[in-house]
């Protein structure tokens, strides 16, 4: 059996980057014969086989036809005489459309050597704009290696703002956005990801509450980038900075879209965008299936972060409700996430990259003393039902206002 790694391996061992998996391409055989050799058929749209062994992925070398709209809209063939050039002709970028042999040599009939060496994302045929994935794709690999230096070609930039233009991105499904989206957040510059669908005009197709940021201006005193678009964007820097919780970045990124519902005469005021941007976020997550975990956080981090600017001024009874509210007297991981979203928010301004935020010790240090109230007498007086959970609340409050008092004043 004549096999051959190929894709993302292949590219990541030549860039000198951590290969995740690796995928074979085989040539030469059938279904059958894959079947007959051990090999366990996993693939819906086309013949792909799991190894019996290693589990590794073994694809048949096929071609692709497009017959209708949309990514699924192929006719693929699958047999013993398509080559391994033919193979590599159908995929995406040319640093992916490079094979290598069993002896270490590379079959690159597409100059994707030189891509790398060059730091290009681009295209390797036409056949490109058949499938609207690979607008994704490319985002989301410029979200990989943006900072190795990468940038996608201006005719793959030109190509998938045809694509746009023809409708091709109207055929994106929700869960392939989610999919592409969730790897690009968890990747090394998220931010790219965005950068190059709005540079083609897919953004506000894909992701039009994000879109909608860029050209609102905010009060230059405190936000000296202005664009509410470029701050998402540095927001969102700043939160892979503090986080590697895709959760916490795509909370950074989407905390301010209720600026985009000012209205203009307003500008550059955002009176209430805190829970102007709420209803926002339940459609995004809603249309694109975003996990309610990541929805959960955004939505705190989207109400709250306002406060938590402010958390050194706040009375301790908004304290103890917002404590209460994002979840952090229940789990410190839901502190800890919503506290870094802020931080990020309150860094990604230019200029402010570097500054202090002790706002998230002193709410760390004040969800700590509301979480040791001893709540025994309480519970042992003869309180019954909500005058139990209202006693509580009263007991927290007064201990935070203790808090306060002690940490301001530099007490012990």
């Amino acid at each position: 059996m004549k096999t051959y790694l190929v894709g993302g391996a292949v590219r990541d061992r030549l860039l000198d980057y951590p290969v995740r998996e690796r995928d074979w391409l085989v040539i030469g055989e059938t279904p059958e014969s894959m079947l007959d050799k051990g090999f366990r058929a996993v693939g819906k749209d086309f013949p792909v086989f799991l190894h019996p062994k290693t589990n590794e992925e073994y694809a048949l070398a096929r071609t692709e036809r497009k017959t209708a709209p949309g990514y699924k809209g192929f006719a693929v063939y699958a047999a013993p005489d398509v080559t391994i050039e033919q193979d590599l002709q159908r995929r995406d970028l040319t640093i992916n459309a490079i094979a290598q042999a069993d002896d270490g040599s590379l079959i690159d009939p597409f100059n994707g050597q030189q891509d790398l060496e060059n730091r290009i994302l681009r295209h390797v045929s036409p056949a490109f704009s058949e499938d609207p994935v690979r607008i994704l794709r490319v985002a989301r690999f410029a979200a990989r290696y943006a900072h190795l230096g990468f940038t996608v070609a201006e005719s793959t930039r030109q190509l998938m703002q045809d694509m746009v233009e023809n409708g091709e991105a109207d055929h994106l499904v929700a869960e392939r956005v989610w999919a592409e989206l969730y790897k690009a957040l968890n990747d090394a510059t998220p931010s790219a990801f965005f950068q190059v669908l709005r540079d083609c005009g897919a953004l506000k197709v894909i992701f039009p509450e994000i879109d909608a940021l860029f050209g609102v201006p905010q009060p230059p005193q405190h936000h000296p980038e202005i664009d509410t678009g470029i701050h998402a964007l540095l927001v969102l820097s700043q939160a892979c900075r503090l986080s590697d919780q895709a959760e916490v970045r795509l909370a950074a990124l989407l905390h301010d879209l209720g600026k985009a519902v000012t209205p203009s005469q307003h500008w550059p005021s955002h009176h209430g965008h805190e829970k102007k941007g709420l209803p926002i976020l339940d459609k995004l997550c809603q249309r694109l299936r975003i996990p309610k975990t990541f929805k959960t956080l955004a939505s705190h981090v989207m109400e709250y972060h306002t406060h938590c600017h402010r958390a050194l001024e706040l009375r301790p009874d908004t304290l103890a409700d917002m404590l209460h509210n994002i979840g952090g007297l229940k789990s410190h991981q839901a502190l800890e996430n919503f506290v870094l979203a802020c931080e990020a928010d309150a860094r990604g301004r230019t200029g402010f990259e570097n500054r202090d935020y002790p706002q998230a010790d002193y709410l760390r240090a004040a969800c700590q003393a509301a979480l040791e109230i001893d709540t025994s007498a309480i519970l042992n007086s003869p309180l019954q039902g909500q005058a139990i959970g209202a006693a509580i609340i009263e007991l927290r409050i007064q201990t935070l206002k203790q808090f306060k008092q002690d940490y301001l004043t530099g007490q012990p």
